[in-house]
């Protein structure tokens, strides 16, 4: 078990508290956490791209010329996919890329990430992510006094409306709940921040 510091919201600490290594020093596994990247990555994707083939394209429904005599090679449409304007052949169709992946896996991929913010010490635990104000200036200072720069996560198993309200013109800070958290969003920031009850249910959530 590894302790940590936990500080308040001007930036000091007021407690100690112990972590699951399982779950924060876990080695991991760089396959499976670049699985689960790619899984939700491929999951937004549209899948709308469409090309039509020698069937589906108009016209073409006449012989364009008689099979023998004319010295020419035979054809039997001028939709064909050799023809200006003909059917595409093997072009893409509608599809869904998204793919599963096995809960163990999941699991892992976020024990995987989680370890490596908290080895770079780019994870920072607070006693309470709850703001008595909503404006922005408030949480521009909020990432001053913490310390917090480049693309920041905020990760709240309790109230934080006042956190998404206060954050939400600022692009470079993202909110999620707690049940929310997955393996992107913790990769694509540099800094993570969560409070003392979060941790406790992400620890009893990969448990």
């Amino acid at each position: 078990m590894t302790k940590v510091n936990v500080i308040d919201l001007k930036g000091e600490k007021v407690k100690d508290l112990t972590i699951n290594d399982e779950i924060w020093k876990n080695e991991g596994n760089d396959i499976v956490l670049k699985k689960a990247i790619r899984l939700q990555l491929d999951s937004l994707r549209q899948g709308t791209a469409d090309t039509k083939g020698r069937s589906e394209v108009s016209g073409g429904g006449r012989k364009p010329y008689r099979q023998k005599g004319t010295g020419n090679a035979r054809q039997g449409s001028i939709r064909a996919p050799h023809y200006r304007g003909g059917g595409i052949v093997f072009g893409p169709t509608p599809r869904s890329y998204s793919f599963k992946t096995n809960r163990k896996e999941r699991r892992l991929a976020l024990k995987t990430a989680l370890s490596e913010k908290f080895a770079e010490k780019n994870l920072i635990v607070v006693d309470s992510l709850v703001l008595e104000s909503v404006k922005t200036k408030d949480a521009i200072k909020l990432l001053e006094t913490l310390k917090l720069t480049g693309k920041v996560l905020f990760v709240s198993a309790g109230d934080a409306e006042n956190l998404y309200l206060a954050t939400r013109n600022l692009g470079n800070v993202a909110v999620v709940m707690a049940d929310e958290l997955n393996v992107y969003d913790i990769v694509n920031a540099d800094m993570v921040v969560m409070d003392s009850d979060t941790v406790n249910y992400v620890e009893e959530a990969l448990k």
